[in-house]
């Protein structure tokens, strides 16, 4: 690595017979014509390309190398030379070294390099679990959507979540995770029975989204609420819908793109699940049919687009 502030460190990058000298750096070699094709910013990939988002990175080696810039910390591990080259060749002549002798680098031709790789994704499934939702079909097709959509989790760096709300508060069944295995294993028994405090579901989803986003700014969290929206559970004493709602709107604030699968059934419906959405300002879903392809493909198309 190179200290982007003062003189670099000697010994640093003996391959190249990088040294210090007085603030400054010599760099042994040929004086040569920099190829006039090397871009000083490379063409960035738009976020939308493809159906991927992508998070662009400086200082890690990781992604690909799409272009330099200035450096923004006390330290460079990832040096992008031909900038850094470019940006000292106009200089050269009046550093006072003649043919031969080698390129003077100083702290201010230093680039650092921005890597684009795919951003990672959290779906996390916030799960009506109280007596009006407890039906075995639907709790077994969102289960084995959830272990679908971990099928290929690893390959597009997606995490997948559970969280069941029911009687007096909400639990974490699944933390986020791309492992089928212990998927299968937590998801084995899910409780249900009990009231619908829906407020607390959304609440510990906040708090999950939250403690993920520290851990990775990049991250897109992606919420799939399964309710009939009728939370009757309040947690501060107050309207359980409006807490709910509350907490909706703190979701969307928070940058979550969400989905809401409406499992009361058709001839009872009073329209709150799509209440629910219109505060996450989410697509709400009724599905034609309860199995788990089904769910995991609408999961995925809205998500696609949501992604572009």
């Amino acid at each position: 690595m190179v200290q982007a502030h003062g003189a670099p460190q000697a010994g640093l990058l003996p391959q190249t017979g990088y040294e210090g000298d007085g603030g400054e750096a010599r760099v042994p070699m040929r004086p040569v014509a920099l190829p006039r094709w090397l871009p000083e910013t490379r063409r960035r990939i738009p976020a939308s390309t493809g159906r991927r988002r992508h998070a662009f990175r400086a200082g890690k080696r990781r992604g690909r190398y799409i272009r330099a810039r200035m450096p923004r910390g006390t330290v460079l591990p990832d040096i992008a030379w031909d900038a850094t080259f470019r940006a000292a060749a106009p200089h050269q002549p009046r550093r006072g070294r003649g043919p031969g002798q080698g390129w003077q680098l100083r702290p201010e031709d230093l680039r650092e390099k921005v890597r684009a790789e795919p951003a990672g994704a959290l779906i996390l499934f916030v799960v009506d679990a109280s007596w009006s939702m407890a039906v075995g079909k639907r709790m077994e097709a969102t289960k084995g959507a959830i272990l679908q959509l971990l099928e290929e989790a690893y390959r597009r760096r997606e995490r997948v979540g559970m969280i069941v709300f029911r009687r007096e508060g909400a639990q974490v069944i699944l933390p986020p995770t791309r492992s089928v295995q212990m998927a299968r294993r937590m998801l084995a028994e899910v409780p249900v029975g009990g009231k619908t405090p829906l407020a607390a579901g959304l609440a510990l989803a906040y708090e999950v989204i939250r403690r993920e986003r520290l851990r990775d700014p990049e991250l897109h969290p992606v919420l799939v609420v399964l309710t009939d929206g009728a939370g009757n559970v309040s947690l501060y004493g107050g309207s359980p819908l409006e807490e709910a709602y509350t907490w909706a709107k703190r979701l969307r604030r928070l940058g979550v793109r969400g989905l809401v699968i409406n499992m009361e059934q058709p001839q009872f419906d009073r329209g709150l699940a799509r209440q629910l959405a219109e505060h996450l300002q989410a697509a709400c879903l009724t599905p034609l049919e309860w199995t788990p392809t089904y769910l995991a493909a609408q999961v995925r198309r809205r998500m696609s687009e949501a992604q572009g």
